[in-house]
């Protein structure tokens, strides 16, 4: 990506400048300024008592200046100064990061999804803020789409959900309404010991046996610089109560959906896909706020069967996925963070990410907030999370839950994936019986 070149050194710099984690810098050497970098959500805004667009615009840029990431540049020292480090832009105005366009197809939803696509890839400007917002008016029954892009060096998914809760309004007085997510066991501190988190890592990562490699397939093909976005719905309370019936948790079921819907389209393809590798991020941050974003993650790649029906692949899985969950969660950032910054510094990361053969596709999981939020006295309607394609990835998965409804993403590169509706319309019969619910 390109980034901010000022020759001060860091400490010449505001006393507000902080250097970035060495997560940060792994996810800064990942990135390419654009589709493979680039993170967000859409926001489906209903009808309420708020004002107009530029009201909302204000209001927006009113409750996202207080939060450090989104009003603070990237500058990169001289080489031996240092990592790169943040600073308060001084006198910030968040307006210019907010734009508002009407939707280029009013009455068709589906448009809304084309517009986040090409927020989701266009390049953030240099010099300023890695983010963007665009509110998109026109869409069915008076709705608006609020569509927010952060470079992912700024925040990993679960610090977005609290930045969503620095955003939305106060909850009434009595409501249950909260915008940050569920606190996460930290991956270990100082008490702990540098063998056990890598023991606890590694097993996060499979353990100690040969690098598994994932099943050849035209999954992993070179990406290029488009991306479309799908979305299906689903009802959290049926998907919980199928998870418990099964011996597995909501995580389980999406592995389940996705690994047998990535079955019925590869068939389509004239492939056998008997198993899938599903990269699965998993948070090792605790209790958060809006001020404390970053990246803390770590991964787990499990291989689970594709066969069969979605209820017995479940309990297949489940059994799977406990094997493989630690009790510090994201410990294999410990071991990731090292080897991918060390492949950065000899200029073999972007050759290793683009032709790597560990895994098939990435899959997502947040849990949002349970009740209705608002944002300036619109109810919103629809949280839609938008994840990243990495290296030769050609479909990606994420999922989030809002206020009952689980929302799978498909995010896919539309010249590699060209029957992604074959995939969408799988992953909708995977979850038939279990799901309703609209976008």
């Amino acid at each position: 990506m390109t980034i901010s070149r000022q020759r001060a050194a860091p400490s010449a710099a505001a006393p507000s400048a902080e250097r970035v984690s060495k997560a940060d810098l792994m996810q800064l050497a990942m990135g390419d300024g654009g589709a493979s970098g680039q993170v967000g959500m859409v926001l489906v805004l209903g009808v309420g008592h708020g004002d107009g667009a530029a009201d909302a615009r204000r209001l927006l840029a009113e409750r996202i200046r207080p939060i450090p990431r989104f009003r603070q540049r990237l500058h990169r020292p001289p080489p031996g100064r240092g990592r790169p480090y943040w600073a308060d832009i001084p006198a910030f105005d968040a307006l210019p990061h907010i734009t508002e366009v009407a939707c280029p197809a009013p009455g068709d939803d589906r448009a809304l999804l084309d517009v986040a696509a090409a927020c989701l890839t266009a390049p953030l400007p240099a010099g300023r803020p890695l983010w963007s917002a665009t509110f998109v008016t026109g869409l069915t029954r008076g709705r608006t789409g609020l569509v927010i892009v952060a470079d992912h060096v700024i925040a990993d998914g679960v610090a977005g959900l609290a930045v969503l809760g620095r955003l939305a309004d106060p909850p009434a007085a009595g409501s249950s309404a909260s915008g940050s997510p569920v606190p996460t066991k930290a991956s270990g501190g100082p008490a702990g010991s540098r063998w056990r988190g890598m023991r606890t890592g590694l097993a996060e990562l499979g353990g100690l046996r040969r690098p598994h490699l994932a099943v050849r397939t035209s999954l992993n093909r070179p990406t290029g610089p488009r991306r479309r976005i799908d979305v299906v719905p689903a009802d959290l309370a049926a998907v919980r109560e199928f998870a418990h019936e099964h011996g597995g948790t909501v995580n389980d079921v999406v592995l389940g959906v996705v690994a047998g819907a990535l079955r019925d389209m590869l068939a389509a393809r004239g492939e056998q896909l008997t198993k899938v590798t599903i990269s699965v991020l998993v948070s090792a941050r605790p209790a958060t706020s809006g001020g404390e974003l970053g990246n803390q993650i770590g991964i787990m790649p499990v291989t689970v069967p594709t066969d069969g029906e979605l209820g017995d692949r479940v309990t297949r899985i489940a059994a799977i996925t406990r094997q493989r969950k630690s009790r510090a969660r994201g410990s294999s950032a410990a071991l990731l963070i090292p080897a991918f910054l060390l492949l950065a510094r000899t200029g073999l990361l972007r050759p290793f990410v683009n032709h790597q053969r560990f895994v098939n596709t990435f899959v997502t999981n947040l849990r949002g907030p349970d009740a209705p939020l608002s944002l300036g006295g619109r109810p919103v309607d629809a949280v839609i999370a938008l994840p990243a394609i990495t290296g030769n990835v050609t479909v990606t998965f994420g999922v989030l839950s809002y206020a009952g409804v689980l929302r799978v993403t498909l995010l896919s590169d539309p010249a590699r994936a060209a029957d992604i509706g074959r995939l969408t319309r799988a992953v909708t019969r995977e979850l038939k019986g279990l799901t309703s619910g609209d976008t």
